[in-house]
């Protein structure tokens, strides 16, 4: 059974092995992961799905991550400290790996045995008192919004009605784009997506979602929307109470932390 939901930012500067002193400078969002934290251990979960970037992405096929185990490697931003390992769910792996096929879902399997920032820092944070959790990290793909919904509808069968309790997060980026000094620098369109793209979290409004302008998503250079999608198609018709933790951007990247209530 589905019992918890949540989107989460993913960089690297919210850890203090790699930020130090410049941590501070993020410290509404890491209170809001840690208070994200705490709502996730209160519900205790066996498995954690998580919709990312992941190293392998193919152009037109969802991919599923099976090496065993997962480990993370954060030697591109200096932190060489031992990986953490997590261990996958494969029980229910297999089980969405039949279903999906079973329903044409554009599908493959992919074994990355180190996992990248986008996995390591949301599960820095919402592991650190779950020991004995199981990971299904799962990719997104250049596919159409459309398919990414319809990608999280096919999903929900086998989460919803599995024997154990399954939390789903959204590892991405807001904006890349919100000032000069931004990783890809200036835009206007990047704090238009910021807000709007809150705006229809708050809302429930996937109508919203899967109609958002095409070129506003480019140019604000994000990666939350399309693993978002993917949570929503998992989330139709479900009665959630989505609420917004923290949102800020002191580098330039908009990072976002937000509990769906399911």
């Amino acid at each position: 059974m589905l019992v918890f939901a949540a989107i989460t930012p993913h960089s690297p500067l919210l850890l203090e092995s790699i930020s130090r002193n410049q941590v501070k400078r993020l410290e509404r969002t890491r209170e809001a992961m840690f208070e994200l934290e705490r709502e996730l251990y209160a519900v205790f979960p066996d498995t954690i799905v998580l919709l990312c970037e992941h190293p392998t992405m193919y152009e037109s096929s969802f991919s599923l991550n099976i090496s065993d185990p997962y480990h993370f490697d954060l030697r591109t931003f200096g932190d060489f400290s031992a990986p953490t390992a997590l261990r996958p769910d494969m029980e229910t792996i297999d089980r969405l790996q039949r279903d999906l096929r079973k329903k044409k879902q554009p599908f493959t399997l992919s074994s990355d045995n180190a996992l990248d920032y986008s996995s390591a820092v949301p599960l820095h944070f919402l592991t650190a008192n779950l020991k004995t959790i199981k990971l299904i990290p799962i990719t997104y793909t250049n596919l159409d919004a459309k398919s990414h919904f319809q990608f999280g509808q096919a999903l929900k069968d086998i989460l919803f009605n599995s024997n154990k309790r399954i939390a789903v997060i959204v590892s991405g980026d807001m904006s890349q784009a919100l000032e000069s000094e931004s990783p890809a620098g200036f835009h206007p369109d990047g704090a238009e997506f910021d807000i709007k793209f809150q705006e229809l979290i708050v809302q429930k409004n996937t109508a919203g979602l899967l109609k958002m302008n095409e070129t506003l998503l480019s140019n604000a250079r994000q990666s939350i929307y399309k693993p978002t999608l993917i949570l929503f198609g998992l989330l139709e018709n479900s009665a959630l109470s989505p609420e917004i933790l923290s949102y800020e951007a002191p580098f330039g990247v908009g990072c976002l932390v937000a509990n769906l209530n399911v």
